[in-house]
């Protein structure tokens, strides 16, 4: 076994090398290989994997198991959904923290009609456009579409926190109700009404219950949704009946047109200043609408439903201990600062920053990254450097790469105060969520999340204004399609 100096030897040696180019990769100190495993034969291969993937391995199983097998964190496997909705299921997988960056690279790997794999949804789930995640930095629309972005979030920000305190305080009200009537609370329903009126109040200051849409926008976006990333989701039925109605074939987007109308409308008649400044850049309102439809209610809203209930897993099992120093960090720094809240006051919660950052990187809540390769490529894993070919596609699984114990300390493990003091924020350049690491921002020029910073800042609020309000918690956690089922079974009101 390797004494713990060496491995923090080779921790540090990976963390220099991580962003490791072609050129200097020439002459390569590790073992040049061919790169293992198989597809299979044509058809059958891939529809066993996508049988072992999500029901007779699972998720994280499926590729433990292929690391086993082939001795590589670098291999070739098939992804779901494979026939008949993906016309070719074959991947390079990427299942360390130091193979995976290369998917970052927009010189090395193209992203156009990858951001849900190895299938693209019908574009008539976005208003018959190609909407900005599907589309290449190369290609002319990325740039403008993403500094629309960018517009919104900036026209937006002196509503944020006022929102999220407004939205958030009526999500603690209906869980505290819910809790003294039943004894526990599924974190879920109330989560997601929050989650889409913040977004809707502070994006285009419009709130949506006092709109048509009343409190029907979480389930029409999430039947949209559906309707998209179905081909790689478990809805736990019946293994043969969901993998054929599922991942076969393409759930008719017809059947979600009109929920999707609404949708729409409610951001058409909501968005005038952002389809005012689109149509200054050059875009029609209506493709505009769309991408706007998509940024707040795929990425944004999506993004929020899925990690919220992440961190109250991860925080919720910590125990009262990391409760009571969440709170007494929080409640002392605000005191500080004569009772208020604000950005530069969270700057000042290091714990509650960490505890955060830990959960995006024991967690991430986007799990899959493709590209595909531009050039005949030299991938470097841990053990060995690979060759890729011109047009194959680059499969990275997160969870593994921001889980890597050759970088990470106690991988598995959720440890609160990883990334504090100078030398442990290092690491952050390997919490990875944002398709991108966490200490580049995003520019028109890549495909980082434009939201990133957004995220992160609704993420430390959420943590802040909960232990505001209280002193501890308890949580019971199952599975969910996506992300982690969360229920509230106590709460301690803040008595400090």
């Amino acid at each position: 076994m390797a004494s713990s100096a060496t491995l923090s030897s080779r921790r540090a040696n990976v963390r220099d090398q991580l962003s490791m180019t072609v050129s200097e990769l020439e002459k390569p100190e590790l073992p040049l290989k061919s790169i293992p495993g198989d597809y299979g034969l044509p058809f059958i291969g891939a529809i066993k994997d996508r049988l072992d993937y999500f029901y007779n391995q699972g998720r994280d199983e499926f590729f433990k198991f292929k690391i086993q097998k082939y001795q590589s964190t670098v291999l070739r496997t098939n992804m779901p959904p494979g026939p008949f909705i993906s016309s070719n299921p074959k991947v390079v997988a990427l299942l360390d923290g130091k193979s995976f960056p290369i998917l970052f690279d927009i010189s090395k790997v193209e992203k156009k009609d990858l951001f849900t794999g190895t299938y693209m949804s019908s574009t008539y789930l976005t208003g018959g456009y190609r909407i900005l995640s599907y589309l290449d930095p190369s290609e002319p629309k990325h740039a403008k579409l993403k500094q629309l972005l960018f517009f919104l979030l900036k026209s937006s920000r002196d509503r944020v926190l006022p929102e999220f305190k407004a939205c958030y305080t009526e999500l603690f009200k209906t869980v505290e109700y819910e809790l003294a009537e039943k004894g526990k609370c599924s974190f879920q329903t109330p989560s997601e009404q929050a989650a889409f009126n913040f977004l809707a109040r502070a994006f285009f200051d419009s709130n949506p219950v006092d709109s048509k849409l009343r409190i029907d926008g979480p389930s029409l976006t999430n039947k949209w949704v559906l309707f998209q990333l179905g081909p790689i989701f478990t809805l736990g039925l019946p293994k043969y009946i969901e993998d054929l109605l599922l991942h076969t074939f393409p759930l008719p987007s017809f059947l979600v047109k009109n929920d999707y109308k609404k949708l729409y409308d409610f951001f058409y008649e909501s968005a005038g200043l952002v389809l005012d400044e689109a149509e200054k850049m050059g875009i029609s309102r209506d493709e505009a609408c769309h991408n706007l439809v998509f940024a707040t209610c795929f990425n944004s809203f999506g993004g929020v439903k899925v990690f919220f209930p992440i961190m109250l897993k991860w925080i919720g099992l910590a125990g009262e201990n990391l409760h009571l120093s969440l709170a007494k960090e929080i409640r002392s720094v605000i005191k500080s600062n004569g009772g208020e809240l604000s950005l530069s006051a969270m700057e000042q919660m290091p714990l509650m920053k960490s505890v955060v950052y830990e959960s995006f990187r024991i967690d991430p809540p986007v799990q899959f990254q493709y590209g595909k390769a531009k050039k005949d490529l030299l991938i470097e894993s841990h053990h060995a450097v690979y060759e890729v070919k011109e047009g194959e596609m680059l499969f990275g699984y997160q969870p593994f790469a921001t889980k890597d114990p050759n970088i990470f300390d106690r991988a598995e493990e959720f440890v609160p105060d990883r990334f504090m003091g100078v030398d442990e924020e290092k690491l952050l350049k390997y919490v990875l969520w944002s398709n991108g690491p966490e200490t580049e921002h995003p520019t028109v020029a890549d495909k980082q999340c434009a939201g990133k910073d957004f995220v992160m800042l609704v993420s430390r609020l959420f943590v802040v204004e909960f232990f505001r309000r209280y002193d501890t918690f308890e949580v019971e956690v199952g599975p969910a399609p996506v992300g982690v089922a969360v229920t509230i079974t106590s709460l301690r009101a803040a008595s400090f």
